[in-house]
């Protein structure tokens, strides 16, 4: 089993930053793919970047870019959505994922390993 753990959402006015982490524990993770979804109330949840274990270019959705990024610290097994200028619309609840031995996709129904996900709400 492999078990994502997100952490740092919170409250913060538009315009303002937060900073979420993923941190993946179980099985030894040697190559697979952890992702970042977000769902807001009413809504699918849409795809919001991803990065491989194996390094390389990491992946946002096209309106993200710009605002969001994201990192690595593959010593701790952590994932870091950096997110930046928030909007309104940005409010939700953030998802992290993992598909092991697998492409990045931003099909949430290909991953199987889902944290619990962490509120992140941005107030006008």
């Amino acid at each position: 089993q492999v078990y994502p753990v997100e952490s740092g959402g919170g409250l913060v006015q538009a315009g303002g930053s937060l900073r979420l982490s993923c941190a993946a524990s179980g099985r030894a993770l040697s190559r697979y793919v952890l992702a970042w979804f977000r769902q807001a109330p009413g809504k699918e949840r849409e795809f919001v970047g991803g990065i491989k274990s194996s390094g390389g270019p990491t992946s946002l959705a096209d309106s993200l870019k710009g605002r969001f990024t994201i990192s690595r610290d593959n010593a701790k097994n952590t994932v870091l959505l950096q997110m930046n200028s928030l909007e309104p619309e940005d409010t939700g609840v953030y998802y992290c994922a993992i598909r092991l031995n697998a492409q990045l996709s931003t099909d949430a129904r290909l991953y199987r390993y889902w944290g619990q996900g962490t509120q992140v709400t941005v107030s006008p």
